[in-house]
């Protein structure tokens, strides 16, 4: 299945441009949806659910942790992959992000078109 739509959310606009550059350079018809937090991530959320999520964990506002934790009680329909893309070399990180059903991978920065392919095989799944 054709990933259509990525929703990347992390507070780095310099991260944000490497997602985004990485993902046009992937696929140009996907549609990029961008938050800096959490918080803003979720109310996106609320208006649409987009194929994939990319998260960072360390976000000020509402980090990648909270944000799994309220999209897990609010949201009965979830994004079909999340995949965490930070920073973090911590095995506990991996291990907690991994606890979710929806968090099908887990990446270390920067995004790179194989993250991508990696989801867009999950996504076919």
């Amino acid at each position: 299945m054709k990933i259509t739509s990525i929703l990347v959310v992390d507070d780095d606009e310099n991260d944000q441009f490497i997602c985004e550059y990485t993902i046009r350079k992937f696929d140009p018809s996907i549609r990029v949806l961008k938050a800096f937090d959490g918080t803003e991530a979720l109310d996106i959320l609320q208006a649409e659910t987009p194929d994939a999520i990319i998260l960072d964990i360390n976000m000020p506002v509402m980090n990648g942790f909270e944000f799994l934790d309220r999209y897990a009680q609010e949201f009965e329909v979830h994004a079909p992959i999340v995949a965490m893309l930070t920073s973090s070399h911590l095995g506990k990180d991996r291990e907690r992000a991994m606890q979710y059903s929806f968090v099908k991978s887990y990446f270390e920065k920067p995004l790179q078109a194989e993250h991508l392919a990696v989801m867009a095989e999950l996504l076919g799944d």
